[in-house]
């Protein structure tokens, strides 16, 4: 029987989603009801390498033995790779310092069958050298208003970007994001702007403009959830 996609990661009623399925596989390992805070909720369609979540429990199995016990309790689309002890203090989101997305575009005529999930095709083939220019500016600290999605519960709109890359291998391009965080659909937002420029609909210095002007209607079209990956969390005083 083919497993049924997952609805992201937030806990709904009745509906596949990692969360869940976590706190259920933790229930059956250790016999206690957690809730299980993540660095970050991500949306259907969206995959990570490196998301970081973590509990409180009173149970006495070894540490180490804490993924293989996971595992085979969960789904195979959800993986537990490593565990580990942290302070009392420790929560995955309010403690992180960066994170890192990836967008993936497939930008070959006809896409692919086999990874279509796996990445966004974008068949008109773009120019990766002024994505490269593009990108540039949305490093630094700015007010990201205009590559927000609306309904975000955020009270602030602005975050930093430390580390912005545009990288090509055989047909595909990657758009590599490091900040201190993140707006709700904000690397979709502006991977699919990146998308424009490649297309020659927005020129690489009208970044800077459209970042001041605040005004999400001159940013591009939200690129679909498939091609997007939460590569790496960092915190303080240790990668995850």
């Amino acid at each position: 029987m083919m497993e049924k996609n997952l609805i992201g990661w937030q806990k709904q009623p009745n509906k596949l989603n990692v969360q869940g399925n976590i706190e259920k596989a933790i229930y059956q390992v250790t016999g206690e009801e957690v809730e299980l805070f993540a660095s970050g909720r991500t949306d259907a369609g969206v995959h990570a390498f490196g998301q970081v979540a973590n509990f409180k429990t009173n149970s006495q199995i070894p540490i180490e033995k804490f993924p293989i016990a996971l595992n085979t309790n969960l789904k195979k689309s959800i993986r537990i790779l490593q565990a580990e002890e942290v302070e009392e203090n420790f929560h995955s989101r309010l403690s992180c310092k960066r994170k890192t997305y990836r967008y993936v575009i497939n930008n070959s005529p006809n896409g692919t069958a086999i990874y279509r999930n796996l990445e966004t095709n974008i068949s008109e083939k773009l120019d990766v050298s002024k994505m490269q220019e593009a990108i540039k500016y949305f490093i630094g600290e700015h007010d990201f208003k205009a590559f927000r999605a609306s309904g975000t519960s955020s009270k602030s709109s602005v975050r930093t970007i430390y580390e912005a890359t545009v990288y090509e291998k055989d047909d595909r391009i990657y758009i590599e994001l490091t900040g201190n965080g993140f707006l709700y659909n904000m690397v979709r937002i502006i991977a699919g702007t990146l998308v424009e420029v490649g297309k020659g609909k927005i020129r690489p210095e009208e970044i800077s403009d459209i970042i001041q002007s605040k005004d999400r209607t001159r940013a591009g079209k939200t690129l679909p959830p498939q091609g997007l990956y939460l590569v790496k969390v960092e915190y303080d005083k240790k990668e995850l």
